[in-house]
């Protein structure tokens, strides 16, 4: 079945499925590791990600540019398939507020879905906004910011989030980019534009996000209008004067944090970092207050090169799962696997290394805990998936 490109375990923990290059979508019993159903022709092309919407009903994306509805009690046929993106679809997310379907692709689009109303032809949507080089697209836990990641180093936050407002460049409100760290300074550009990475981290150059567009003055003194738009560079140990493209991007499951994959765009270093959300009224009030800082980071492998590694964070958020050559590495705060809150640094500390776990023979690309069970799950680059859990 190729490369897992990802993991998901239903939100029960009794179902685990995965995402496979060669068009299949495999689930097994995440207890038992039997093999309960291959989805042979999921897609036409490689399955990016899977995102269970409830406890049943899971949506899957794919290098086809369709994302597919599926029903665990009937899994012979999808309930949908959805039509709208014009390249790859790399990212499904989930509203649970509006119980809409967001997703995001290649193409540069965010499209929202209106999931009750989906029929055997599709289900109505919508784009809700556009920028260039995305990567990836994450909801906070409450579903109040939308964090969007690109190849040209950029993060943006859109605040105090809209769904049912789509946005058109302009019409939001911009804050000036800027680098996560500094209090002080307005970072305009500084990162090169994309570069050509292996699949599944294939670039397109449609999109529009211009750099007239970032130089706009701050809308944002205090409080912010819905869907204000934070434009970051967020900065990375050892890349001050280099561009880097964030690969991976995961929330704290608190919200109190986002967890970055970043790779040079030399390919020559890859990082882990934690960026703390920084609430509260502007460190200056005649500049932009920087929603982000930089916690705690360290350097990766970097093996496996063009390849997106999707690491996460644990269920209750003191432990990360980081994929390391062939294996995988556990990363805490600290050396006690302490809360985020209780062990945040003045300045950015590195991460602590838990315990690795190797039991791969090819580059792991993906790991996922349990929500429920004391699991983890990893896959491979030749299509092996491993579970571990502690011996007691």
């Amino acid at each position: 079945h190729g490369a897992v490109f990802n993991l998901e375990y239903s939100p029960d923990g009794s179902v685990l499925t995965v995402a496979c290059e060669q068009t299949e979508v495999l689930l097994f019993d995440p207890i038992s590791s039997k093999h309960i159903k291959t989805l042979s022709e999921a897609h036409e092309d490689c399955v990016n990600n899977i995102r269970f919407l409830d406890n049943r009903l899971f949506a899957t994306c794919s290098d086809d540019t369709t994302i597919a509805l599926w029903d665990l009690r009937k899994l012979n046929t999808k309930v949908c398939t959805l039509h709208g993106h014009t390249s790859w679809v790399k990212n499904i997310e989930y509203d649970t507020n509006t119980r809409l379907l967001v997703t995001s692709g290649f193409d540069g689009n965010v499209i929202i879905w209106d999931t009750n109303r989906c029929t055997e032809d599709g289900c109505p949507h919508k784009k809700f906004f556009h920028t260039r080089f995305l990567m990836r697209m994450r909801l906070t836990p409450d579903c109040s910011k939308m964090l969007i990641s690109t190849s040209s180093g950029y993060l943006l936050i859109l605040h105090d989030l809209d769904l049912n407002k789509s946005l058109e460049v302009g019409s939001y409100p911009i804050l000036r980019a800027r680098r996560t760290t500094s209090s002080s300074d307005i970072t305009s550009s500084g990162s090169s534009g994309p570069r050509a990475v292996g699949s599944p981290c294939h670039q397109n150059n449609s999109g529009l996000l211009s750099e007239k567009t970032l130089s706009r003055p701050s809308q944002r003194e205090g409080g912010s209008p819905r869907n204000s738009l934070e434009v970051l560079t967020p900065e990375v140990p050892g890349e001050r004067d280099r561009g880097n493209c964030i690969t991976s991007l995961q929330l704290h499951p608190k919200g109190w944090a986002t967890l970055l994959r970043c790779s040079s765009n030399t390919d020559d270093q890859e990082w882990t970092c934690v960026y703390e959300f920084q609430e509260g009224a502007p460190v200056r009030p005649v500049s932009p207050r920087c929603s982000l800082r930089l916690t705690h980071c360290i350097e990766e492998a970097n093996v496996g090169r063009g390849y997106i590694k999707e690491l996460c964070f644990s269920p209750d958020g003191r432990m990360i799962s980081s994929p390391h050559g062939f294996g995988i590495r556990l990363l805490g705060f600290d050396a006690h696997c302490s809360e985020l809150v209780d062990c945040l640094p003045r300045e950015a500390s590195p991460l602590r290394e838990i315990r690795s776990l190797y039991s791969h023979k090819d580059v792991v690309l993906t790991t996922k805990f349990s929500p429920t069970h004391c699991q983890i799950a990893s896959g491979c680059l030749s299509g092996r998936v491993s579970l571990y859990q502690p011996k007691f």
